[in-house]
């Protein structure tokens, strides 16, 4: 029997970029939000709202000395020719990154359009005869977030370990708490739990842990708390990589509304539920989101991103968990252009493969491989059919295989599930989806997990219009995990025409015996190498602990000697006082006793004027007696003045 729910799909393209429009008051309205921008993000939203409604930059470059419209018009010029409909998502994303809840609020005043799900109760569908082919029995489900997928019925009845449908992804019945619907959050597996942190739900960011027993198929939420000897404050986050390390999670980089300027990498413990920062030496890379993390041995290597500028980043970055010390690489070679949201793996723990990504304007869907022991980048020849430009998916390694799904070209989401065999560089199709489910989104998470000795991928969240919390697992078949169907097109044609032509069952057993002869004969020549390889890098290991060793030891002698140094130079800095005291000191007495020798100077001058004035004043006195003698004239003469007798004698 059916019946007809109803589910609220929420406002799609382009009605949710008109009724962000509005919400800022683009459309002419009176909206006091744009005054909630920064200048540089009120510049890039208009840019973008030109580019959505009008096109490419059509008008004339206005005069240099009109500041702001000069302004306007060189960074809508700068979109090129940025298609309408990117414009419009990358115009809701900036606005829900800045303005988380700006969606609920306007919904107040926007009718969300309502859409009939058929929703099927004992739904029984006949087994299926393809080709003479019998396929196990099937039935379908609604999802929460509306969307109809197709599920074997033994997986329904038995769980995660009845998973028989080979390459093709099936939506998981799960039961406990479900997680908020969200994209760009973290994701790891350790011991058959997947744990979910953080993430993006409508532009804003989450904190919470969550954990899903992939036996019993339980969502639960766990109550994380902070260490007794770390302060860490757990603030929302997302965009960032969520790493297994032992009994531990580390979250590393990622954004945040007060992010930090270096990367933070915070450390959750398994075991006491615990979250502590782990603190690191070295120059820390400029904080980020969207890039690529990998574990190579006991090292991090960080690719890429976007700083909280929205400025995209290529640079290359190791953390050493044994050192906990940081390194900036400066390979040689062509890297990958500036990007965000791209993936990346590691094959043989020798080479570094990142694929595709996106820029503000554009997705790509190149591949690169950096040599971990030269340090050299190069861009091999893809084989087979490569892939559509796409940023935003996910990746996981099964053996030489790398599975990538979902992402998306601001456009639509990608529905092809693809794997690409690290030692051909071939690409192949594993599967393909039918209409809007959370595989063909944008910011999910994929992970792989294991049951009874066979490889199986999960992916959780992710967006695509609408945010999703379904989880959905596809079991790749040996085929696909071993041999591309690629690598058949670089079969050469003689090989091929002894197939077309040899029918008989005796001669395709032989060719079936002699290629899973030459197979085994490739596997252990690889292997052989694989084992030398891992042994020189082993060798290449406990050189460099030993340098480091060493370096450390080095470290400690000269630190103990630049204490010594220090303690010298503190004595000859004391030392320098004083003489600078004494010679004050000795200042201070020589202007006094130049003050004296200016006095005695003084003095003598004075000294002498008294003895000028005494000895004119004695001339004088002497003149003034001789003129008083010569005065007496005859009259002294004849009384007989005995001076003039004397004179006269």
């Amino acid at each position: 029997m059916a019946t007809m729910g109803r589910a609220s799909s929420g406002l799609q393209y382009p009605e949710r970029f008109y009724a962000a429009a509005s919400y800022v008051g683009f459309d002419g309205s009176t909206s006091p939000t744009k005054s909630k921008f920064s200048n540089s993000t009120a510049l890039l939203l208009y840019t973008l709202y030109k580019q959505a409604t009008i096109g490419p930059c059509n008008i004339p470059e206005p005069s240099t000395w009109k500041i702001v419209d000069h302004s306007k018009w060189a960074s809508w010029k700068q979109l090129g020719n940025m298609s309408s409909t990117e414009a419009m998502r990358l115009f809701v994303k900036i606005l829900e990154e800045e303005d988380p809840g700006w969606y609920s609020r306007a919904s107040n005043s926007v009718v969300e359009p309502v859409i009939d799900v058929q929703t099927n109760h004992n739904s029984e569908v006949e087994p299926v005869l393809e080709n003479g082919n019998s396929y196990p029995e099937i039935k379908t489900i609604s999802t929460e977030n509306g969307s109809q997928v197709t599920q074997d019925k033994d997986v329904v009845a038995e769980g995660f370990g009845s998973v028989v449908v080979y390459d093709e992804w099936i939506a998981l019945p799960v039961s406990g708490q479900r997680p908020k619907a969200r994209y760009e959050h973290g994701a790891a597996v350790v011991q058959d739990k997947l744990y979910i942190y953080g993430g993006n739900h409508n532009g804003r960011y989450l904190s919470d842990l969550l954990v899903l027993d992939l036996r019993s198929l339980a969502w639960s939420k766990i109550e994380a708390k902070a260490g007794a000897e770390s302060s860490v404050t757990l603030s929302p986050c997302a965009g960032h990589s969520l790493i297994p390390w032992g009994n531990k999670l580390l979250s590393v980089a990622g954004h945040r509304k007060d992010s930090s300027e270096v990367i933070q990498v915070k450390t959750f413990d398994l075991q006491t539920s615990t979250w502590s920062d782990l603190k690191t030496y070295g120059k820390a890379p400029v904080s980020r989101g969207g890039q690529s993390v990998n574990l190579v041995g006991s090292s991090l290597i960080v690719f890429g991103g976007q700083d909280a500028k929205r400025t995209l980043l290529n640079d290359l970055h190791i953390l050493d968990l044994e050192t906990l010390t940081w390194d900036e690489i400066d390979a040689v070679g062509v890297p990958p252009s500036p990007r965000s949201d791209h993936t990346a793996a590691v094959h043989a723990e020798r080479y570094l493969l990142i694929f595709g990504g996106g820029s503000h304007a554009t997705c790509y869907n190149d591949l690169h491989v950096l040599d971990l022991q030269t340090m050299e980048w190069s861009r091999p020849t893809q084989l087979g059919e490569i892939p559509m430009p796409r940023a935003g998916h996910a990746g996981v390694t099964v053996g030489e295989n790398w599975f990538i799904v979902g992402g998306g070209d601001n456009k639509s989401g990608v529905s092809e599930t693809v794997v690409l065999n690290m030692s051909t560089l071939a690409w192949s199709v594993v599967t393909s989806v039918q209409g809007r489910i959370p595989v063909a989104s944008e910011g999910l998470s994929l992970v792989v997990s294991s049951f009874n000795g066979e490889d199986v991928l999960v992916s959780f969240g992710g967006y695509n219009g609408r945010y999703n919390n379904d989880v959905y697992v596809l079991k790749p078949s040996h085929k696909s995990t071993v041999q591309p169907k690629s690598i058949e097109s670089s079969i050469p044609d003689s090989v091929s025409t002894v197939q077309n032509v040899t029918n008989t069952p005796d001669v395709e057993s032989e060719l079936e015996a002699s290629a899973s002869l030459a197979e085994k004969k490739s596997k252990g020549d690889l292997i052989s190498v694989l084992k030398a390889e891992r042994e020189e890098l082993e060798s290449s290991l406990g050189k460099e602990k030993l340098q480091t060793l060493q370096l450390k030891q080095e470290l400690g002698e000269a630190e103990s000697r630049n204490s010594d140094l220090y303690k010298e130079l503190q004595s000859v800095r004391g030392q320098l006082a004083a003489e600078q005291s004494r010679c004050f000191k000795l200042e201070v007495e020589v202007a006094e006793l130049g003050q004296k020798l200016q006095t005695i100077g003084t003095l003598q001058k004075e000294l002498e004027l008294l003895q000028r004035q005494k000895a004119a004043a004695a001339e004088q006195a002497a003149l003034n007696a001789k003129q008083r003698q010569s005065s007496g004239g005859v009259w002294g003469w004849l009384a007989g003045s005995p001076g003039q007798k004397e004179d006269d004698e």
